[in-house]
């Protein structure tokens, strides 16, 4: 049996527990029993178990799920297409963009965005301030992606978007209220509690669709590795293979900052972990492997932040670099050994 299926399998059944476990453990202590019963339609001895298990903790763990397969997918793609195994979501300055909008909401418009036609306040106005945001900097990234034909240039030219970005956030952090700031450094924190069981089809839906068109690029995410010379003699459209390699993850990454926040290390980490458990960067199994390794370490940090109980809930951006850290020192000390890109 080939090495992917093996993995792959493992994978799968290590989700599943996970998700059942995600769903068992919380703040409050429900009976595992009440827990499947409560999934599969019975009546629980308690109603307000049914509110915790639908309305929290099942939309908190698919929103998990689906968040640590973006973040890792887009990893993996942009680790490709710019030969950088130290590339991640973060690096084209999108995540930079999505807390920007959402430092506008928060430090000045007061956490409401208000137009002569409609007005929004709460988390929905954070949402779209997020969501602007990041696709404000895509837009920018795509147009510099028509003028520099560099992959590493349009990689330099992303992290200095995300300085500018970090400049503005900083200079809005320093003349707004304290109010203002402590509700954006919370934001920043990262949680999966931020998508209600309303919002979570449309998550899904969109996410989803980023997964799917991410799949599509396997067979030129392959030509890739052999390099832009042989890439192009294969018949690969190296400027538009790029741009929507740039598109998805821009979708994947700006979905789910607006909806968690700006989650580090997932997409920057999680692509090695595939790696090392394959031992191939040959996409037909690498992607597969790289969205289910993701779902099982967001999964996994969601379990971690939900531990203490009674005693609150840690975030999310205190937990996801203990688990990531590790990895990328570990890259960086066997870089030579280890065979990333052709």
């Amino acid at each position: 049996m080939k090495r992917e299926y093996i993995c792959g399998g493992f994978l799968t059944l290590l989700i599943v527990l996970l998700v059942l476990t995600n769903l068992a453990v919380g703040t409050v202590d429900i009976p595992f029993r009440d827990v499947l019963n409560i999934l599969i339609g019975k009546e629980s001895g308690n109603v307000g178990w049914n509110f915790i298990v639908w309305e929290t903790r099942f939309p908190q763990t698919v929103t998990a799920l689906f968040c640590g397969a973006a973040l890792a997918v887009s990893g993996l793609m942009l680790q490709t297409t710019f030969s950088n195994p130290l590339a991640g979501p973060s690096i084209l300055g999108i995540n930079s963009g999505a807390s920007l909008g959402v430092a506008f909401v928060m430090l000045v418009g007061g956490g409401s965005v208000a137009t002569a036609t409609f007005s929004l306040s709460g988390f929905l106005s954070v949402l779209l301030g997020a969501f602007l945001g990041a696709t404000l900097v895509l837009a920018v990234i795509l147009f510099l992606s028509t003028l520099i034909r560099s992959n590493v240039m349009l990689l330099i030219a992303g992290i200095m978007l995300g300085y500018i970005a970090s400049s503005v956030i900083s200079l809005l952090n320093f003349f707004s209220t304290a109010e203002g700031v402590h509700s954006y450094m919370v934001w920043g924190m990262g949680n999966f509690s931020g998508v209600s069981l309303e919002q979570l089809p449309w998550f899904v839906l969109v996410t989803s669709l980023g997964l799917m068109l991410s799949i599509l690029l396997i067979k030129p995410l392959n030509a890739m590795l052999l390099g832009q010379n042989y890439a192009e003699n294969l018949g690969v459209n190296i400027q538009r293979t790029r741009n929507y390699l740039l598109i998805t993850t821009g979708i994947l990454t700006a979905v789910v900052t607006a909806f968690c926040g700006p989650v580090s290390f997932i997409g920057l980490a999680v692509p090695h972990m595939a790696r090392l458990l394959l031992g191939t960067s040959n996409h037909n199994s690498l992607l597969p492997i790289t969205l289910l390794t993701g779902a099982c370490v967001t999964l996994m940090c969601n379990l971690i932040c939900i531990l203490p109980g009674e005693y609150g809930i840690i975030p999310l951006n205190a937990v996801t670099p203990i688990m990531g850290a590790p990895v990328i020192i570990y890259v960086i000390i066997n870089q030579r050994r280890i065979q990333y890109f052709n």
